[in-house]
C-alpha cells in the first residue's frame, strides 16, 4: 500500500496550468493578497455603499482575466 506522501506531487497541478512549482506559488501568493484588498473593499461597501462602486467588480473581472483567460490563451499558444 502506497503512502499518501508518495501520492502528493508539488509540480502535477502547477504543470498542468503551464507553471513551474515557484511560478505557481508566487501567482498564487498575488491573487490572495488581492483577494485581502478586495475583502476590505467590500467589506468597506457594505457598510457605505457610497464608497467603492465599481472597484470591487472590477477587482473580480481583473482576476478572471489573468487566472482564466490570459492562462487559457498561454496553454493556446503552445
Amino acid at each position: 500500500m502506497k503512502s499518501l506522501l508518495s501520492k502528493i506531487s508539488f509540480t502535477e497541478h502547477p504543470n498542468s496550468v503551464g507553471e513551474n512549482y515557484i511560478q505557481h506559488m508566487l501567482v498564487s501568493f498575488s491573487f490572495s493578497l488581492l483577494m485581502i484588498k478586495g475583502f476590505f473593499v467590500f467589506f468597506i461597501h457594505a457598510l457605505f455603499p457610497f464608497s467603492f462602486k465599481k472597484t470591487g467588480s472590477n477587482m473580480i473581472k481583473d482576476m478572471h482575466e489573468r487566472m482564466v483567460i490570459n492562462r487559457h490563451n498561454l496553454s493556446a499558444d503552445k
